[in-house]
């Protein structure tokens, strides 16, 4: 007996509908992996991706994709008038005075086995303990240079997963204090279905795990003209880790946490397996008393990215393409890992994030996507600038882009899950 119709086949067919078409769908759609699809609660977004769906001519598939998944059109439209030649262009450079960091933006984190060290574990722990600390793990993003597998479900290391990885970390965790860690796993239209069957198994009674999906768009010549594949279907793509607060508010995740007495989330890239859930990191962002703490390395030769910098006088993270061509970032003292812990309840507004156009190999030719970055949360809230090591065993940076710097980069992993395996346990 099949499985009943969800939300995601309804949005489908009331795409199918509005396009004068009848449905198709496969057994596979019918299945209950899929999840369902997520509208804003006035609905508008459906509304107007059907709309503007029959405006450009789009497919019925591509419309229901862009509806469950967040589309704007009107912020598509805006963007898209941009790049349009009578547009006014676009510039991702920084508009303002930028300068360095000075030696007193930074906060050092407490060298493991000091006295302060041991007084910000137990404060950590005290949180995690008492069920006020939630993961976010970014697993939006294709394995493009991995053979084009969803990346969190490649093998990271001999029988397991960067996902599995993250999962075992939280799971330890939770056990060892009886803890209740939510888990939120932010995934795109690309890697959704994927890593609903890879969570299927759970990963422990205390740590229930929620697919947060981020929004999706459609790829655009550089005069504004909608990018298509071979199928002639538009280039879709997922809209930058930027998404976070807006997706958690969206999904009704950040509301159900704040509500279940959640206060505090780790935030970190999958691949940045060193990244784990550190009881002196939470205690540090405590003991601060800031919305955001970011955590930074030691800039080093070869650091692709983004890095803290004062705009105008306030400190935040600047991407690379944010600063102009002349400036010497190689002379910035750090380096931005892309892990970061929150405040929950100073997510829950709006924050007139930027888009930026990013130009990227796609499709088979040169593309611009519209995206958001989660780094220029820093420019609205107040921020702590945290360096952590960067190096095995005590290190929190070792992220792993393509297989040769995961095989660069493993024995410096296992070092560093090994050690905390054998933390001691809380006092």
């Amino acid at each position: 007996m099949r499985a009943p119709l969800d939300e995601s086949i309804a949005c489908r067919a009331q795409a199918y509908a509005a396009l004068g078409q009848s449905p198709r769908f496969g057994d596979d759609d019918r299945q209950p992996h899929r999840r369902p699809c997520r509208l804003n609660a006035d609905s508008d977004n459906l509304a107007d991706a059907l709309s503007f769906a029959t405006d450009l001519d789009l497919d019925p598939e591509t419309a229901a994709i862009l509806a469950r998944y967040g589309f704007d059109a009107a912020t598509f439209h805006s963007l898209r008038r941009r790049l349009a030649p009578s547009g006014e262009g676009v510039s991702n450079v920084a508009q303002g005075r930028i300068e360095p960091p000075r030696a007193t933006d930074f906060t050092e984190l407490a060298p493991e086995g000091s006295a302060e060290s041991r007084s910000l574990r137990e404060r950590g722990l005290q949180a995690i303990a008492a069920g006020q600390v939630g993961v976010i793990v970014l697993a939006g993003g294709m394995a493009t240079r991995w053979g084009g597998s969803v990346k969190a479900i490649v093998e990271a290391l001999p029988g397991q997963s960067f996902l599995s990885l993250k999962l075992e970390d939280a799971r330890r965790m939770s056990e060892r204090l009886g803890a209740r860690i939510p888990f939120f796993l932010v995934v795109s239209f690309s890697t959704h279905d994927a890593l609903v069957r890879a969570t299927r198994g759970g990963a422990g009674p205390n740590v229930p795990i929620e697919l947060v999906p981020q929004f999706a768009s459609m790829r655009l010549h550089r005069d504004g003209r909608l990018v298509r594949d071979g199928d002639g279907r538009p280039s879709l793509y997922a809209t930058g880790h930027g998404d976070l607060p807006f997706a958690l508010r969206r999904s009704g995740a950040l509301q159900r946490f704040i509500a279940s007495g959640g206060k505090y989330l780790l935030m970190s890239n999958v691949d940045n397996l060193a990244a784990t859930l550190d009881p002196a990191v939470i205690g540090t962002h405590i003991q601060q008393g800031r919305p955001i703490t970011v955590e930074v390395v030691r800039a080093q030769d070869g650091d692709r990215g983004g890095a803290p910098a004062r705009l105008d006088g306030k400190l935040q993270v600047l991407e690379g393409f944010r600063f102009p061509p002349d400036y010497p970032v190689g002379d910035l003292p750090t380096f931005n890992t892309n892990t970061m812990v929150f405040d929950a309840a100073a997510l829950d507004r709006d924050f007139p994030l930027t888009w930026f156009a990013v130009t990227k190999n796609a499709a088979g030719c040169e593309v611009v996507q519209f995206e958001r970055l989660v780094g220029e949360l820093t420019a609205f809230l107040p921020a702590t600038f945290l360096v952590v090591p960067r190096h095995a065993p005590h290190g929190r940076f070792a992220p792993a882009k393509d297989p040769e710097e995961l095989a660069a980069a493993r024995q410096a992993i296992e070092q560093i899950l090994t050690r905390r395996e054998v933390l001691p346990p809380p006092e």
